[in-house]
């Protein structure tokens, strides 16, 4: 079964498809999956459920999902990890922003969710249509300030996600970890710490033998821990040469590269172009 990652802290994907060009797949990352039109099934850890238009469905982290389109669909996809919570923290003494995301990175990762479809308060569907069409046009059209006003909506989006599911949960539900995803989540914040990352060191912060870490990383993730770590350096790397100015022996050191010849050698390996080539041409693409 395939396993997808996103490398950026969020992702948004529109598509209209009379087939699922997608079979049975894990995502390492939270996917909100929105329907404007059309009617399906909805297949996720074995369950069934019928899709129609403005319903609008949660996959977490290695949940086991896909759909079956019968009439022709309007998806839209948005993808999330730790990452973009954790960036939208503040430290400012009179915001409580701090204090929602915290509360919704509890209900997201340790919660068993709701099956089907999650908008259960019939009276948030108009407000989560709005919100999608603005999302799917600004997306589409970037302008002026595109980042800013797409994460004010996307943390519309998430309250009113939280909402609905706080409001249909016990707050004595059990909640168990995953320790596949926690990893990838220490991965994330310790990017840019060469010493955080070395195998002992994860190994030991989770309390899993140094023999086993690789092999549950990898019967979790079809992915080896260093290989996912070279990943997203590799991916981390692309969106400062898209990005900014940063020079490419600066983005090495950043990365925890040797040196810039060790990135030029590892990016060309792994990209099939110099970062010099991929700059060039993301440039050329503006």
């Amino acid at each position: 079964m395939r396993v997808h990652h996103i490398h950026q802290p969020y992702d948004i994907l529109s598509v209209t498809v009379d087939v699922c060009p997608i079979t049975e797949h894990k995502n390492t990352f939270i996917e909100l999956a929105y329907i404007f039109e059309g009617e399906g099934q909805y297949h996720i850890n074995q369950n069934e459920f019928h899709y129609a238009k403005e319903n609008l469905f949660l996959a977490m982290p290695l949940d086991q999902h896909y759909t079956i389109v019968k009439d022709t669909t309007e998806f839209m996809f948005i993808r999330f990890n730790n990452i973009y919570l954790n960036a939208q923290k503040t430290r400012e003494e009179h915001s409580n922003l701090g204090d929602w995301i915290h509360k919704l990175e509890y209900i997201f990762h340790h919660n068993n969710h709701l099956q089907g479809c999650i908008l259960r308060n019939n009276r948030d569907k108009p407000l989560v249509r709005a919100l999608m069409e603005a999302i799917k046009q600004e997306h589409a059209n970037p302008k002026t300030l595109h980042k800013e006003l797409v994460q004010q909506l996307l943390n519309t989006l998430l309250t009113i996600v939280a909402r609905n599911i706080t409001s249909h949960i016990s707050e004595k539900t059990q909640f168990a970890q995953n320790t596949s995803l926690d990893i990838i989540h220490y991965i994330h914040q310790n990017i840019y710490n060469p010493e955080m990352l070395r195998a002992g060191r994860i190994a030991s912060y989770f309390n899993i033998s140094l023999n086993y870490l690789s092999e549950y990383f990898k019967k979790h993730t079809q992915e080896t821990m260093q290989r996912y770590i070279l990943n997203y350096k590799i991916a981390l790397a692309e969106i400062r040469l898209k990005h900014s100015d940063m020079r490419i022996n600066e983005i090495a050191a950043e990365l925890g590269f040797t040196d810039d010849s060790h990135l030029i050698k590892t990016f060309k390996k792994h990209r099939g172009q110099s970062p010099q080539e991929f700059r060039k041409e993301a440039l050329a693409q503006m």
